[in-house]
């Protein structure tokens, strides 16, 4: 009997042959032509003097690109430019011979070209870029360096002599036609390095540029302030000039009607009335030149409001409000019955060195509005921003009461405490601030302290904080401590939080969290994010920090 064999190896290789072959036959499949991709950038734009550096990744399907230059956000186009390639130096060369402005903010966009139009990108936006400012001996004004009129403008010894000084309006961006032109004196050309530029007019953008001879040797930008307050108009006490009394604030408080203004001088120290308020006023400082504000110092106290007061605003701008210590100064602490205040506002002012801004208690004592405006808070000791204390003789609902707080474009360091109440609040409102070191990491204090228990721990239309960041708690004792506690009570506050960083050195104590703060977390710590938080230099040390040109206290803020 014969056995056959079958090997199975040569008849599937046949039959996968087979198959390849009638899939071979089949149309090769061709998938339509598509858009190109919108540009993107290597890297960000750079400016290079008054040049801009575009660096493009390279499509592999584009044979050109498209560039528009603006300076509105596309409203108007400067420039149109074509390109054969992705790296583009938009220079006066390229612009045939008509540069780019210095210290411009612009804005580029870009097209990708296909070999079919009708393939042709989208435009990009390639963000902005600001060109570098000129080449100069001109120092950058601060902001006490300009009022309503006039403007300080300063400038470093170097070179030629600065002979002349010419204003041009800010529109102006070549410099074309003066406005005004001012000689400086020959015995002030070799040493003199200050000039003020008097007759502006007030809320005004101006360029204002200095010369050696004919050649400039460069300008920089103010903007005047709104009208300064007229000295003669009614309600305006006028205490600048005088005799230097330490009580000139207070006798003109004590003198002034219902609803004056008293007006000082910048730079003069005064001591803070202490005689009870019982009638509307705003302190503020005149403008002027340098950078000390006029002081409300106390060394160790603080200034009463009149119990049956009904007042509807008491307002201090443009002042440093200095107590003598953290342990027992205030601006206001009374502890008397029956306060109406409609409003207590500090506008661009510098608050440092007290127990707590604000302590109020006792029956029927109300603040409608808080505000923080602006200004620089520093070393504040345990009763915080404000404090209402219970009232022995009542229930909670009977106390002190603040309604309504905001805190706007303002910084907030070495403070011991945030805000304590034994009473609901309608709305608290924190807006572009700067939060370091508050609240003692080895106590247990907190940001927000809602202590009245049910009924009376709530912010019945809410929390909001918004474009701000916060850094790590006041570790004042040197330990190992940096967690704190961030709330009591508020069991049912609604909080929203948006855009609001928190550094990675700031912890909340399990249990006392804010909720949804932050809601994103910077990687390092505030020593690599600030240049120097201990020293209230708050300036950005991490050049890659996301929230540089939106977050924060806007003085601290990158500016494009």
């Amino acid at each position: 009997m014969t056995t056959k064999k079958l090997n199975i190896t040569p008849i599937l290789f046949f039959l996968m042959l087979c198959t390849v072959l009638i899939y071979s036959c089949d149309e090769e499949k061709v998938y339509p032509k598509t858009r190109l991709f919108r540009p993107v950038l290597n890297q960000e734009l750079v400016p290079v003097g008054n040049t801009i550096v575009v660096n493009m990744a390279d499509l592999k399907d584009a044979v050109s690109y498209t560039l528009e230059v603006s300076r509105d956000t596309f409203e108007t186009i400067d420039y149109t430019i074509e390109s054969d390639t992705n790296y583009v130096v938009i220079n006066d060369e390229l612009l045939n011979g008509d540069p780019l402005f210095w210290g411009t903010l612009y804005q580029i966009r870009a097209i990708a070209h296909a070999d079919d139009p009708q393939y042709d990108s989208k435009f990009a936006d390639l963000g902005n870029v600001r060109t570098e400012r000129f080449p100069t001996i001109l120092n950058s004004p601060k902001s006490y360096d300009v009022t309503d009129v006039a403007a300080h403008v300063t400038w470093d010894l170097a070179g030629a002599d600065v002979t002349s000084i010419k204003v041009f309006a800010g529109s102006d961006l070549k410099l074309t036609t003066p406005l005004l032109d001012f000689d400086v004196p020959v015995e002030d050309q070799a040493t003199g390095d200050t000039y003020v530029v008097q007759g502006l007019t007030p809320a005004t953008k101006y360029q204002v540029a200095i010369y050696s001879g004919e050649t400039l040797r460069g300008w920089v930008d103010y903007e005047t302030l709104v009208p300064d307050i007229d000295p003669a108009a009614p309600g305006v006490v006028d205490i600048r000039g005088e005799v230097y009394d330490p009580q000139g604030v207070a006798n003109a408080v004590a003198a002034a009607a219902d609803g004056s203004t008293i007006l000082i001088e910048r730079g003069v120290k005064y001591d803070m009335p202490t005689v009870a308020l019982n009638k509307s006023i705003t302190i503020r400082a005149a403008y002027g030149f340098g950078a000390k504000k006029a002081m409300l110092y106390n060394t160790n106290g603080n200034w009463n409001i009149a119990g049956g007061s009904t007042i509807d605003h008491i307002h201090f701008i443009d002042l440093e409000l200095r107590g003598g210590n953290m342990g027992g100064t205030y601006v206001f602490n009374p502890s008397v019955d029956n306060i109406l205040v409609n409003e207590i506002r500090f506008e661009n002012c510098i608050i440092n060195t007290m127990r707590g801004i604000m302590r109020i208690r006792n029956n029927n004592v109300v603040i409608e509005n808080f505000n923080i405006i602006n200004s620089m808070v520093d070393s504040i000791g345990g009763y915080g921003l404000f404090t209402t204390d219970t009232n022995v003789n009542g229930p909670p609902s009977t106390t002190a009461q603040v309604h309504n707080a905001r805190f706007e474009k303002s910084t907030f360091n070495h403070m011991q405490f945030g805000l304590s109440t034994y009473n609901n609040m309608q709305s608290i409102v924190i807006e572009s601030c700067t939060f370091s070191n508050v609240v003692t990491t080895e106590s247990g204090n907190y940001i927000f302290r809602f202590r009245g228990g049910a009924g009376n721990n709530n912010v019945i239309n809410g929390i909001s904080i918004k474009n701000s960041i916060f850094g790590p708690g006041w570790n004042s004792g040197g330990t190992t401590t940096n967690n704190i506690r961030g709330k009591d009570g508020l069991p049912s506050t609604t909080i929203e939080v948006v855009n609001t960083y928190g550094t990675s050195d700031w912890t909340f104590i399990t249990n006392y969290e804010i909720t949804g703060l932050p809601s994103s977390t910077y990687t390092g710590g505030q020593k690599a994010l600030w240049v120097d938080p201990e020293k209230s230099d708050f300036n950005f040390k991490d050049a890659g920090f996301a929230g540089k040109y939106s977050t924060g206290d806007p003085r601290w803020r990158v500016k494009l």
